[in-house]
């Protein structure tokens, strides 16, 4: 490092890459073996023991793995992170490492479908106690806590409703009563927000979405506090959602840009919310930037800026969404969001697909709504498209 304290910027592209590596090389090697031999026993037993760097199997730990493990654990100013093999798997492994049948979690009713599954579906199976509170009434999410809890889980900006919930805040309250907090920042990533300043015990990433940024590797990491992580790290192993190492190089090949694309993003999100805003096909933008969204105040206070996805409401019902999505020329319609192209789609299709149209109704989110996560292309040719396609709606 060139700086006793480097920017984000510069730890996206150096953070955890101690070059020279192989041969010279400046890049992070993608490195496949599964295993590592040592020719001396004593060495092997130290590594194998924790008492020595190196690695044993690359179920457990791997070079490659560790060089993306090192750099989001910098940018969030965590203590130590671990990675796995989806966010999902990040988001599942963190839960089931921490809780016990006869605890009670608390959590928003506006969490990713896939989370929420857990919810309701998983959790309850091992006898876990799950209360999911509107995510829009920090009150009662603080008289829910004060109740009771193992566990606080957050999600901010939410997916797809792109709520705002005050980390600080109920954070605090969680801590008063010995709960841990942990926080979803994928939609905000460590440019935008830092859920460990802000009081969180561990912070999560899908690095599939805005970290790796490039649509072609899945990934997910958990950071926070070394003895937390350990725990995680531990069920990992021996459940075994490991990260590819070839994944691994590819979300820090993109991390190093991430600076550069999510502030880009952002500024372009916030230019299209405003012009959706005033359109006469659109009942309804979601979008924290916007001066209008009821939680702007807490946004602006917790965040440098407001991300790269917004929703709306088409007026009409699905049909309407199946009328204008295919008209748009520069959008992926695809369930996926945080690439360099703009991906759209409902999130009866994308972020609640495992969800029922009951479920997803119950979270607040019709069926017309639309997830538009924004890319690196020219904002100006963005709305341009947006206007064409949403002609056939008005």
């Amino acid at each position: 490092m060139k700086s006793n304290n480097p920017k984000l910027g510069t730890l996206a592209v150096w953070a955890g890459e101690k070059a020279p590596f192989w041969e010279g090389s400046t890049q992070v090697p993608v490195v496949h073996s599964v295993s590592f031999g040592y020719s001396n026993m004593d060495d092997w037993l130290s590594v194998g023991k924790g008492q020595k760097a190196g690695h044993i199997y690359s179920r457990n730990t791997n070079p490659t793995v560790q060089a993306f493990e090192e750099k989001i654990c910098l940018m969030e100013g965590a203590e130590k992170a671990t990675s796995f093999a989806s966010g999902m798997a990040a988001i599942s492994n963190t839960l089931f490492t921490l809780l016990s049948p006869g605890d009670r979690i608390v959590s928003i009713k506006d969490s990713y479908g896939g989370t929420s599954k857990l919810f309701i579906e998983f959790l309850p199976r091992f006898k876990i106690r799950v209360d999911l509170c509107d995510t829009t009434d920090q009150s009662a999410i603080e008289r829910s806590v004060a109740a009771g809890c193992k566990l606080l889980y957050l999600e901010s900006p939410t997916n797809p409703t792109l709520k705002i919930v005050d980390i600080a805040r109920l954070t605090s309250v969680a801590h008063d009563i010995g709960a841990l907090v942990v926080v979803d920042n994928t939609f905000a990533t460590p440019i935008l927000q830092k859920p460990l300043n802000l009081g969180a015990d561990l912070v999560l990433h899908s690095a599939t979405k805005f970290l790796g940024g490039h649509a072609d590797a899945l990934g997910g990491v958990v950071c926070g506090r070394l003895d937390l992580i350990d725990k995680i790290y531990h069920h990992r192993e021996i459940t075994g959602a490991a990260l590819d190492p070839m994944a691994a190089y590819l979300i820090l090949r993109g991390m190093k840009t991430l600076h550069l694309r999510i502030l880009h993003q952002s500024e372009s999100a916030l230019l299209i919310a405003r012009h959706l805003e005033n359109h006469q096909a659109i009942d309804q933008v979601f979008y924290p930037g916007l001066e209008s969204h009821p939680q702007h105040g807490i946004a602006r206070h917790q965040m440098t800026a407001f991300g790269g996805v917004l929703s709306f409401k088409i007026k009409g019902d699905f049909d309407a969404v199946r009328n204008v999505l295919p008209r748009l020329k520069y959008a992926h319609r695809a369930a996926n969001l945080g690439a360099v192209e703009t991906i759209v789609g409902p999130p009866a299709t994308t972020s609640h697909v495992e969800c029922t149209e009951g479920e997803r109704r119950a979270m607040g989110i019709p069926e017309s709504l639309v997830r538009y996560s924004v890319g690196i292309e020219d904002t100006e040719d963005l709305i341009a498209d947006l206007d064409q396609a949403l002609e056939q709606a008005c």
